[in-house]
Formats: C-alpha cells, structure tokens, sequence
C-alpha cells in the first residue's frame, strides 16, 4: 500500500472543491438570504400589465416592483395571471 500524498487534493476537484481556485459554493458566511414576504403568493390571481418580453418569450409584468413572468403573455396586454410558481427574486404566472 503506497501514501498518496495529493489524495485530499484530489477528493477537492471531484466534489468542485478545486485546488487553489477554490470551486464549489461560492458565497462568503454572512451571505444573508432573502426572506421578505413577496408581494404575490401561489395559486391567487392578480390582475396585471405586461409590459416586455423576456429572452424565452414570457411575458413580464411587475406588482410592488415584484418581476412576474407571464407564460404566452404580450406586451400591452392586461389580464388576470394566476401565480404558478414563487421565488426568491420572480415569479411565474399562466394567463387565467
């Protein structure tokens, strides 16, 4: 049985660690996430304006500032959307 000395190196690249580019998550300790309450919640209908298309062909409206993107919606259209999904900084939302 022979020493090999880079094992811990090794183990690093293969779960991202990297050596000496650091890899895997890359975030400092005090990241703090954001756990404000949004201005939608899932499963309720909000009347909306859409007013760009997003880079999938979404539709984009806003609550409070809030970024929705509306599946098949188009700019200058205002309709009722019904919020599918929540997350941490969008939502997404299907014409009801």
């Amino acid at each position: 049985m022979s020493f090999n000395d880079n094992s811990e190196r090794q183990n690093n690249r293969r779960f991202g660690g990297g050596y000496r580019s650091g890899g895997g998550r890359r975030f400092n300790d005090n990241r703090q996430f954001d756990d404000t309450p949004k201005p939608v919640e899932t499963g309720k209908e909000y009347d909306v304006s859409i007013t760009e298309t997003s880079r999938q062909g979404d539709g984009i409206a806003r609550i409070d500032g809030f970024v929705i993107f509306v599946k098949g919606g188009q700019p200058g259209q205002e309709t009722k959307v019904k919020i599918t999904q929540v997350g941490r900084r969008f939502a997404i939302a299907e014409i009801a």
